[in-house]
């Protein structure tokens, strides 16, 4: 039987990611080390590693820093679903250069999902888990306490998909995503609706 947790198992890394994506603000390295830390930290992530393709017991574990992510593209660990499943999970930051801002993008691999039994379609011509987007929404909340952000989007591939300067401040009526949207100092999130 196949473990969601197991970083050797490709079919884990397959099929694309669930993910709370989150834009940073800016393109500081001390602004994305502050979100990472505070991402990793409200998932509760078991280690930090480098490499996906041997397991975390025969590898060592790296730093969960700008530096590392810079070095190895992803960071990569394991999580609890709130189902009480351990999955595999990474993340990556996107760099957006001087003329945007830096994301970074937690994710949940579709193939580990599967093999924890946790329904991601539904019928539906898109992706979609209301558990997965329940416990991202928490997740960047959390996250948003201690290293606020500009937007937060959580769903399937949803890194690019939008920027807070597009939004304006205000959510979406009809959402086929879910939206962690700051207005001052509270951060608001909007459900997928559709």
């Amino acid at each position: 039987m196949t473990s969601p947790a197991d970083f050797r198992d490709r079919t884990n890394w397959s099929d694309g990611y669930y993910e709370l994506a989150v834009e940073v603000g800016s393109s500081d390295d001390a602004r994305i080390q502050s979100v990472l830390s505070a991402l990793w930290s409200a998932a509760d992530v078991h280690g930090c590693f480098g490499q996906r393709n041997r397991e975390p017991e025969e590898q060592d574990p790296v730093p969960c820093a700008v530096g590392s992510l810079t070095e190895f593209g992803h960071l990569h660990g394991q999580v609890r679903l709130p189902t009480g499943q351990l999955v595999v999970c990474g993340c990556v930051a996107i760099r957006g250069g001087d003329e945007s801002s830096d994301w970074l993008d937690f994710y949940v691999p579709v193939g580990a999902l599967g093999h924890a039994g946790i329904a991601y379609w539904d019928g539906r011509s898109f992706f979609r888990s209301d558990v997965m987007d329940e416990w991202l929404a928490a997740i960047g909340t959390e996250t948003f306490r201690s290293a606020p952000f500009v937007l937060g989007v959580i769903g399937f591939e949803v890194s690019g998909c939008t920027d807070a300067s597009t939004l304006a401040g205000r959510l979406p009526q009809t959402r086929d995503i879910g939206y962690l949207l700051p207005q001052g100092d509270v951060l608001h999130y909007g459900a997928a609706n559709t």
